[in-house]
């Protein structure tokens, strides 16, 4: 419709979407000819959704930056408001006397609450109110059993899910553009320096691994994801697992915060072809089963999916969770692990699996101490992956990885960093270990300790547990859940 002086601006409230194409939010809002109002709302006040973590707000910041800057390139603002999500999207359709309100939608269940409410509200007041999917290939109510319900197992999710047709096309970014003037004055409205998303003096600015390793926004998502299609994504099958290799995406963190979308990549990764084609995009599918049970089973962040798993015999142990985080364990590949989360605010998937089946299955520690670690840490901190492959690893989750794979993190070192120089790069006390036994140091003869510098229990640790007594130890809790053998309820 053409715009006029009495034409009401329509709001785009941007959440987890931080972009400009493939943004059906956006997309509709300018298609529709009203003058544009872009808001991201910073809300850290609902007792029931989860605030983010250092890293994620690390990231948040510089991707919140990267999107006020394309906006500024059509001549738009970004409006940054700080506070309740209900009282500043209301405040700022009086305020603007607004006629629409366009988002993307949320999946967790308290977030879908404070949606549906607002969307009342808002109709209720005569707006126009619009969602849409930009986070997921399906829909979680799409893809479901032939009973109606939920897959709890991710091998026939996919296969339904590949069976209901394309994912669709994505959408162009908005072919015009036009803004609406905004109020002077909102009670609720901040700087992003006043958003206080980095890190904080006196606070120590332990972000400088995370600004060499990364580079965030909408054109950094982009350009990641084609250098990975045309130069990794022929071997990805095969190198996917070795953390020595750059043979991942490293997608996560822009899928994350939206700032490209799942539709893009998927039909990106079509059109370039190749042998690892089909098990990127099962990945892909993977973190749509996630978001599956998110939305069916909310409370799988706190709770076990599987209940017999209540009365596992956790031990609280804090000098070995301690170790565990600073990467001081004794076993080089999960302390390679830990100090690469630290620093970079990434860890490389198979290595998280190991570090995590150490916390969990070797230390005895609660998976919900692990994942709300991760949380902090990652920069891909994702409430439905996080939590999802923190119970696949203990073996409480859906479609998790049976209770007796007790990995190996000696065995799964010499496997998948043959050479050592993933743990080379991030333990450098071991730098000048050879090969053979960079996995297991204490192993190593006297002589050549001393010749690679290294003192065991001064230079670097000496394990803190022996890996045949914690797996015993493990199994022996595993097999007593329920006061029955280990093959009967966890089959």
């Amino acid at each position: 419709m053409p715009e006029t002086a009495a034409t009401p601006p329509a709001i785009v409230w941007f959440r987890d979407d931080l972009r400009l194409a493939d943004n059906p939010a956006l997309y509709r809002a300018a298609k529709s000819g009203q003058p544009l109002a872009c808001v991201y709302v910073l809300d850290e006040t609902h007792p029931r959704i989860r605030a983010l973590g250092g890293a994620a707000r690390w990231w948040l910041h510089h991707s919140l930056q990267a999107l006020e800057a394309s906006l500024a390139a059509h001549g738009g603002t970004l409006l940054l408001l700080r506070g309740s999500e209900t009282r500043a999207v209301l405040q700022l359709a009086d305020a603007l006397r607004a006629g629409a309100v366009y988002w993307n939608r949320r999946y967790g269940e308290a977030q879908r609450e404070v949606d549906a409410a607002l969307k009342t509200s808002l109709r209720q007041r005569g707006l126009v109110v619009e969602s849409a999917n930009a986070a997921l290939l399906y829909e979680p109510w799409e893809v479901l059993t032939n009973a109606g319900g939920p897959f709890r197992m991710y091998t026939p999710y996919w296969r339904a899910a590949g069976k209901l047709g394309g994912v669709a096309d994505p959408l162009p970014e908005p072919a015009q553009w036009r803004f609406a003037p905004l109020p002077a004055r909102l009670p609720m409205r901040a700087a992003l320096d006043d958003l206080k998303l980095l890190p904080q003096a006196p606070e120590p600015d332990w972000a400088g691994g995370m600004r060499e390793a990364w580079s965030c926004g909408e054109a950094a998502a982009a350009q990641r994801m084609h250098e990975f299609l045309k130069g990794g994504l022929h071997d990805y099958e095969a190198g996917r697992d070795r953390p020595d290799l750059p043979a991942t995406s490293r997608l996560s963190p822009h899928l994350r915060f939206g700032e490209i979308s799942p539709r893009r990549v998927w039909h990106a990764a079509h059109a370039a072809g190749g042998a690892g084609r089909d098990k990127f995009l099962a990945e892909l599918g993977w973190r749509e089963f996630c978001y599956s049970l998110l939305y069916h089973f909310p409370d799988m962040a706190t709770r076990n999916f599987k209940p017999e798993f209540d009365t596992m015999p956790w031990r609280d142990d804090a000098h070995a969770l301690r170790a565990w985080q600073r990467g001081m364990t004794g076993y080089p590949l999960v302390d390679a692990g830990m100090r690469q989360l630290w620093t970079t605010g990434w860890m490389h998937n198979r290595v998280r699996m190991v570090v995590a089946s150490f916390l969990v299955k070797h230390l005895m520690i609660d998976w919900r101490i692990g994942e709300a670690w991760f949380w902090d840490t990652l920069v891909d901190a994702d409430p439905a992956s996080n939590t999802a492959n923190w119970q696949w690893v203990a073996g409480c989750g859906a479609d998790a990885a049976p209770y007796f794979r007790v990995f190996n993190p000696v065995l799964q070192g010499k496997k998948f960093d043959p050479q050592g120089d993933y743990v080379r790069r991030w333990v450098p006390e071991l730098a000048r270990m050879p090969a053979a036994q960079i996995h297991e140091p204490w192993a190593a003869s006297a002589p050549h300790l001393a010749q690679a510098g290294v003192r065991l229990g001064q230079d670097y640790p000496r394990p803190i547990v022996v890996h045949d007594e914690a797996r015993k130890r493990a199994l022996d809790a595993y097999a007593s859940l329920g006061g029955r053998g280990p093959m009967s309820r966890l089959r």
